[in-house]
C-alpha cells in the first residue's frame, strides 16, 4: 500500500498542516494561529491538534510526519534548540513529544531546508541534484542539497549561508545576514534619511521613519527611487558573495532564491548576479549556474515537510521518491 504523509508548518504566527499523497497530491490540510505567546504547552496542544484534524482514521496508512520549524533546531535528535519567535521554547523535543502522542515517524528541520527540499523536488529546482535555496527576508536562511540529498551535518546546523562573516568599514565583522536582510536594507534606509538623503521613502513614511522596511524600500525602488534601488543592489551584492562562497564549498548546478525581499525581482537579482560573475574563483565554477526565483511561495514549508518525510529526514535521494512530481 502506498502510504501517506502528514505535513507541518510551524510558524511564528500561522501554524498549517496537511495530508499528502505518495505523489505529494494534496488531500486536505488546515491552518490556524500559532498564539505563540500563549506558551509552550499552549502551542503543543495546538499542534497536536492540527495534526489530528488531517490524520487519517488508520493511522496504519501514513508513512511519517515533517515538520519545517524555526531554528535554531538539530534535525538529528529533533529538539528545537531555542527559537526567537516562539517565546519560552528552549531545548524542545518536539520530535519526541510528537512521535509519541501519535506513534509515527516524525521528521524535523529547519524552514529553509524544508523550502530546499520543496524547490529541488517541484519547485524552480525540480531535476536538479545539486541546489542551493537561499530565502531573503527578516533573516537570511539556506538549504543545500548535493547529489541529491539535504546536506544537514552533524547535528543538523549546517547550511547556514547568512551567517557567513564578512567585514565593513573600520574592520567591523558582521555577517551576509546582518548586512542584507530585510531589517539591515530598512535600518539603512533610516539612516539615510535621518542623514537627510533626497528620496520618495520620505513621503511613503509620512515622516514616521519606524515605519520604514524592506516592502517600502522595494515598492520605492520599482517606482524608480534612486536610493532604494542603491540599497537593493547593496544587498544584493552582499548576497552575491555569499553565494560566491557557496559556489566555491558546493559546486551547485542551481542557485533558488526566495524570502519577501526577492519579490523585488531584478533590482536584487541583477547585483546579485554580476557580483557572482566578478567574484568567483574561475568561469567553470558559473558554467550552466542557474540563478532563479523560487517557485513555490506560500505552500513551499508544507511542501518541503512532506517531502521532508518522504526522505526520512532528508537522508534519502530526492530522485528515489516514488516518481518524479509535477
Amino acid at each position: 500500500m502506498t502510504k501517506e504523509i502528514i505535513a507541518v508548518d510551524l510558524g511564528g504566527t500561522q501554524l498549517r498542516a496537511a495530508r499528502y499523497d505518495a505523489g505529494l497530491a494534496l488531500l486536505t490540510r488546515e491552518h490556524t494561529l500559532t498564539g505563540a505567546d500563549d506558551g509552550l504547552e499552549a502551542v503543543l496542544a495546538r499542534i497536536k491538534a492540527i495534526i489530528s484534524l488531517v490524520m487519517p482514521s488508520k493511522r496504519e496508512r501514513v508513512q511519517g510526519i515533517g515538520i519545517s520549524a524555526p531554528g535554531p533546531l538539530n534535525s538529528k535528535t529533533g529538539v528545537i534548540v531555542s527559537p526567537p519567535n516562539l517565546p519560552g521554547w528552549h531545548d524542545v523535543p518536539l520530535g519526541a513529544i510528537i512521535e509519541a502522542e501519535f506513534g509515527l515517524p516524525v521528521y524535523i528541520s529547519n524552514d529553509a531546508n524544508v523550502a530546499a527540499l520543496a524547490e529541488a523536488s517541484q519547485g524552480a529546482a525540480q531535476g536538479f541534484r545539486h541546489v542551493c535555496y537561499i530565502t531573503v527576508s527578516t533573516g537570511i536562511g539556506s538549504g543545500i542539497i548535493c547529489a541529491g540529498r539535504l546536506v544537514t551535518g552533524q547535528a543538523g546546523l549546517a547550511a547556514e549561508l547568512g551567517h557567513i562573516p564578512i567585514i565593513v568599514e573600520a574592520g567591523r565583522v558582521s555577517s551576509v545576514e546582518l548586512e542584507a536582510a530585510g531589517p539591515a536594507i530598512a535600518r539603512q534606509a533610516r539612516q539615510a534619511l535621518a542623514a537627510g538623503e533626497n528620496t520618495a521613502l520620505h513621503d511613503l513614511v509620512a515622516g514616521d521613519l519606524e515605519r520604514l522596511d524592506a516592502r517600502l524600500v522595494g515598492e520605492a525602488a520599482s517606482k524608480g527611487d534612486r536610493l532604494a534601488i542603491d540599497l537593493l543592489a547593496q544587498a544584493g551584492r552582499i548576497i552575491g558573495l555569499g553565494i560566491v562562497t557557496a559556489l566555491h564549498l558546493f559546486n551547485p548546478q542551481i542557485i533558488v532564491i526566495g524570502g519577501g525581499v526577492s519579490k523585488t525581482g531584478e533590482l536584487l537579482f541583477a547585483p546579485i548576479r554580476q557580483t557572482v560573475r566578478e567574484h568567483v574563483l574561475d568561469s567553470a565554477f558559473t558554467a550552466g549556474l542557474r540563478i532563479v526565483p523560487a517557485a513555490l511561495g506560500d505552500d513551499v514549508a508544507l511542501v518541503g515537510a512532506a517531502v521532508l518525510a518522504a526522505t526520512q529526514g532528508g537522508d534519502l535521494d530526492i530522485g528515489d521518491l516514488d516518481r518524479r512530481f509535477s
